[in-house]
């Protein structure tokens, strides 16, 4: 198997045409259309470098005496299109103050949206109430923008009391209202608001719009989200009954919720039944259920299928099959995709190069991991806690508690606060070095750290109880028993620990000095990963990756 990899490895990823870069050939009407579009180009190109729209159009205008309006216009727009909210509110915030630009109401309700878009919730309140002063009638395009900004905001009970405001008294909730109010409630996980409205919609005889396609998603969004898959086959199959059109995005929902690489490619299978074309978020998603499994060739597969489709990769799509391969310890065939990367130009992130450190420590060849560790941060990258944890998990399972230890104390040099993954590592490792008593001392270390030790922490120091003391001893740390004895029980188990040793080992004292009794500090990581089930660091990065490809935004 090892052997048809490697020939396998020889010529995979071979580049394609569509990946390679190719000049625009533009047309132009005439050589005034030419000189307006590479200066407008110019302009654009000026505002995205120094971050500042208004500082670059106040000196256009100093060069120039005047701005086009159509200019200004365009400007707008294509930063509209970008979603670059950020410069449409500056840009629209400057031409307030500007004479000769008739400032109008709809230039208004953009700004309004703007301020919506980025959660700037008290900018949106005092334009709205500008517009009112000015004797515009009431928008749906403004109260909608100003829920929005509220939902940003992380304000959604005011967000909610907006939208049923104007269900009950007006301006009528558009299809988009109703698709924000569902997309603020599920980011706030209110997960029985979101359903009530939604069932209101699907009602008939009641309902002031019918749902769209972009509605049901968010719903299978949320079922995902609240871990009811049932429900969002029902969904699924409410859609088919009200003749809403499935799309790519539908099936990706769907296929997101199975964990099984066969019912993910059974999903993937009957999307490509149903005529709809893969995209990469389909792609990526059946890449990583057979990275899962452990099943690299297929992932590889699957890869090589997209590119020849001429869909082109995206850097996490290239991250999710280096994953695959990482998991495996498949150092040669990890490289080559790490390479093709580049090839491809897209950058490597921290996410690919710590998953690229995975695939060494699972080879097992941790010298070819600190020398990847070391090109690492001489590439300018920084390590982070998952990169850490990597190493932290390779010398703990070669059994080099000493290399271990050694990356811990790095680790805590750079200002990086372990998590609780970590913390369960080392405990994890000194217990099966036969040294229980330091295994209490690191799952204190958790509670010291305000990180409470989890059910797989209790379960694995249960596990490395071996006697009957340290079975009791084991019981009281994990809340078991009482624990009126637990300080005298911890020092017998610690001393008889030092006694079973060589007595010529003189760094113990001092090191149980060191663990003991650290400051609390405040864990920064997310619980989503202090909770996850497996000590595997390199999964964290792969999930990551596709949520980031299957977010609330894109549904």
């Amino acid at each position: 198997m090892r052997g048809r990899l490697e020939v396998v490895c020889m010529g995979m990823l071979a580049p394609r045409k569509f990946l390679q870069k190719r000049k625009k050939v533009e047309v132009f009407k005439d050589a005034a259309d030419e000189a307006d579009q590479k200066n407008w180009r110019r302009l654009m190109n000026e505002i995205e470098e120094k971050g500042s729209a208004v500082t670059v159009l106040k000196s256009e205008k100093l060069k120039n005496k005047t701005i086009p309006k159509d200019v200004v216009l365009g400007t707008l727009v294509r930063f509209k299109q970008l979603r670059k909210w950020n410069l449409v509110g500056e840009i629209l915030e400057w031409l307030q103050t500007q004479d000769w630009w008739d400032f109008s109401e709809m230039d208004f309700l953009m700004l309004i949206t703007a301020y919506g878009k980025q959660g700037k919730f008290n900018r949106a309140e005092k334009v709205l109430s500008l517009l009112n002063k000015k004797g515009y009638a009431p928008s749906v395009i403004s109260h909608t923008a100003l829920m929005e900004a509220y939902g940003k905001g992380g304000r959604y009970n005011n967000a909610e009391a907006i939208f049923r405001r104007m269900r009950s008294s007006g301006p009528e909730p558009s299809a988009v209202t109703y698709q924000i109010i569902l997309k603020i409630f599920v980011e706030g996980c209110k997960f029985k608001e979101a359903e009530e409205i939604f069932e209101t919609l699907l009602d008939e005889e009641t309902s002031p719009l019918k749902p769209d396609q972009r509605m049901f998603h968010m719903m299978i969004y949320m079922f995902k989200k609240a871990g009811s898959y049932e429900k969002a086959r029902k969904m699924f199959a409410v859609m088919t009954e009200r003749g809403i059109r499935q799309s790519t995005v539908t099936y990706n929902s769907l296929m997101s919720f199975e964990n099984n690489y066969k019912e993910v490619s059974k999903m993937y299978n009957q999307m490509q039944r149903a005529g709809l074309q893969p995209d990469v978020v389909s792609y990526a998603l059946l890449i990583s259920a057979y990275g899962k499994a452990r099943r690299e060739e297929e992932a590889l597969a699957v890869f090589e299928e997209m590119l020849d489709a001429g869909v082109r990769p995206t850097r996490k799509a290239y991250n999710i099959l280096l994953d695959a391969f990482a998991v495996s310890g498949m150092v040669d065939q990890a490289r080559t995709v790490f390479k093709s990367m580049r090839r491809d130009r897209y950058e490597p992130d921290i996410y690919s190069y710590t998953t690229m450190l995975s695939a060494y420590v699972n080879a097992p060849d941790m010298e070819g991991a600190e020398k990847f560790f070391t090109r690492l941060k001489v590439d300018g990258f920084k390590p982070n806690i998952v990169t850490y944890g990597t190493l932290i998990k390779g010398y703990a399972k070669t059994n080099d508690i000493e290399k271990m230890m050694e990356k811990y104390e790095e680790m805590q040099a750079c200002g990086v606060k372990p998590n609780q993954t970590i913390l369960t590592t080392i405990m994890d490792a000194y217990g099966k070095n036969r040294d229980f008593g330091s295994a209490v001392v690191w799952y204190k270390e958790m509670e010291s750290c305000r990180l409470p030790p989890d059910q797989k922490a209790k379960n694995i120091l249960l596990s490395l109880a071996k006697t009957a003391e340290e079975q009791h001893l084991a019981n009281q740390v994990v809340g078991y028993l009482d624990n009126s004895s637990i300080e005298n029980l911890l020092s017998i188990s610690v001393n008889d620990n030092d006694e079973d040793e060589d007595n010529g080992e003189d760094d113990d004292e001092s090191y149980d000095e060191e663990v003991d009794g650290p400051s609390p500090v405040a864990s920064s990581y997310d619980d989503k990963q202090e909770q996850e089930p497996e000590l595997v660091y390199l999964n964290g990065d792969a999930e990551k990756n596709l949520e980031d490809l299957l977010t609330v935004a894109e549904l």
